[in-house]
């Protein structure tokens, strides 16, 4: 996932009928803590079923070889300034190593981005895809603080969060520009009343932290990590308050550290302009009738005519909620992270070019964490909380609409809604911590930074300004020319060689590798 402004939400809310003390994201332990945290021992049981904050459904499926999930729950410091004071829990998930224990490296710690993302729902989904790395590590994810089981961040109830989804994310006159403010706040006032005990501590370095207890309590020396997207981000900044204690470490689908908020989002635009040309190019060069349109040009303005008409009069969608330009606009965006959802967007758009927004509906639901019983994830609460705890920048609407016309260059479809989503810290409770992460991080052991050409959510620029900014002999640089968010889950033999190679034998791929 991203790090969007607001598209209203990652790709990938809790219900209000949570315990209030989960809503206000409270410890088990009031009290100051007196316990070395360092020297806890976590207790690995078999997996309950996802909260609904992580993302519903069943309890994971059993590995291939049969062997199951193990979750536990580790403590921290609610507040890395005062590590004695009140503690929250983290949730963690495991596969244990399946090598003997002769060969068994450590634990490999993965993040898959949002921010907001939970890590114990999603490790599960790609267990078959990181068989050969579990023949020397247990593999580990986490839902970060504010996240899923961890003081998950609660802003509007499911209802509220369906309305709110609904609302024009692109106004075109003062009133809507009015109405967008106005819900952005009220949105931002409910995360304030709900969860104003976590909002101060879920900045990418209070994180960080957390993974530097979670590998002294995992028993590791040195920290061994995948970070995907904004995990990458979480990265760079471990390694740069940890350079000592870097392992081996990989960088997919690469953050720019180096941008502002504004920048980022800029990016962005440019970024999925760029997928929705190669996705058109790709279904009117291998699909006799292409049902997205006859040309390139012809399949961007049948969507620009869609959106515009949407704007004017939603299409029926999942009943009883219809689809609207915001929400066309989240399913396009969904579909286009990855190569794997092109057919699906090509028919998506065909059926609401003939008045059903069924299909693009569940790509939007996709986008903004909602189940098919209408319940929602908390991924937007936290991907928002996040954002807007690390991001020093407020932008307000007077500024956005000065930008407009950049945006718009930079894409003619998705540059209103990336440039308006600027507004979703104006009002927020917390101040931002910095303009850009420092993940400058001199004296860590190289980290392997892989770059995707295609990739519309983290534009492949960002690979080589993360593996600069890392510093000499820090960031190793690997191209991926490929399409789709990350390159890792591409299925390429030479992304996989690169690195598998590392994590599993320490070998390190001559920087500059192209693969596609």
């Amino acid at each position: 996932m991203p790090k969007p402004s607001r598209l209203r939400a990652a790709a990938l809310a809790t219900t209000v009928l949570l315990l209030s003390c989960v809503l206000a994201g409270c410890s088990d332990d009031d009290g100051d803590n007196d316990e070395d945290l360092t020297a806890q021992e976590l207790d690995w049981q078999d997996c309950p079923a996802p909260s609904q904050a992580e993302g519903g459904g069943g309890t994971p499926s059993p590995l291939p070889d049969g062997d199951e999930w193990q979750c536990s729950t580790m403590k921290a410091p609610l507040d890395w300034d005062d590590p004695k004071g009140d503690t929250i829990d983290l949730a963690l998930i495991r596969a244990k190593s399946s090598g003997d224990e002769n060969s068994r490296i450590g634990s490999l710690i993965f993040n898959f981005g949002g921010p907001g993302g939970s890590g114990v729902y999603t490790l599960p989904s790609f267990g078959a895809d990181y068989t050969k790395l579990r023949t020397r590590y247990d593999l580990v994810s986490f839902d970060p603080r504010g996240v899923g089981r961890s003081s998950p961040v609660t802003c509007l109830n499911d209802r509220q969060l369906d309305a709110w989804f609904q609302e024009d994310a692109t106004p075109d006159d003062a009133a809507e520009r009015g109405a967008l403010l106005e819900g952005t706040k009220d949105f931002n006032e409910a995360c304030e009343k709900h969860s104003k005990r976590i909002l101060p501590h879920v900045r990418t370095t209070d994180a960080a932290r957390d993974l530097d207890l979670m590998r002294e309590v995992l028993g590791d020396d040195k920290l061994h990590y995948f970070g995907i997207s904004y995990g990458t981000e979480l990265g760079g900044v471990y390694a740069h308050l940890f350079p000592k204690k870097v392992g081996r470490a990989v960088f997919d689908a690469v953050v720019d550290p180096t941008e502002t908020a504004e920048q980022g989002s800029l990016g962005q635009a440019k970024g999925f302009q760029l997928a929705l040309e190669n996705f058109a190019e790709d279904c009117v060069s291998k699909v006799e009738d292409c049902p997205a349109g006859d040309s390139v040009e012809d399949v961007q303005n049948r969507i620009a005519k869609l959106l515009t008409d949407l704007d004017a009069k939603p299409i029926p969608g999942a009943f009883p909620r219809e689809l609207t330009q915001s929400a066309a606009t989240s399913g396009i965006l969904q579909a286009l992270y990855s190569k794997d959802l092109w057919q699906f967007l090509a028919e998506a758009l065909d059926s609401a070019y003939d008045g059903d927004g069924q299909l693009l509906m569940v790509l939007s639901d996709s986008m903004n964490g909602r189940s098919t019983n209408g319940e929602y994830s908390n991924i937007t609460a936290a991907n928002i909380s996040i954002n807007c705890a690390d991001d020093k920048a407020r932008y307000d609407g007077a500024y956005v609409q000065r930008k407009l016309p950049e945006f718009r260059a930079a894409s003619r479809l998705f540059g209103d809604s990336l440039a308006w989503g600027m507004v979703s810290c104006t009002d927020w409770a917390v101040p931002g911590a910095a303009d850009h992460p420092d993940v400058s991080a001199p004296g860590s052991a190289p980290i392997l930074v892989v770059g995707n050409t295609g990739d519309p959510a983290t534009p492949y620029e960002g690979a080589h300004r993360m593996a600069q900014a890392l510093g000499k002999g820090v960031g190793v640089e690997v191209t991926y020319k490929g399409q789709g968010h990350g390159a890792y889950d591409s299925k390429s033999k030479c992304v996989h060689a690169a690195v598998d190679g590392y994590l599993l034998e320490g070998k390190l791929p001559a920087t500059g590798t192209v693969c596609s």
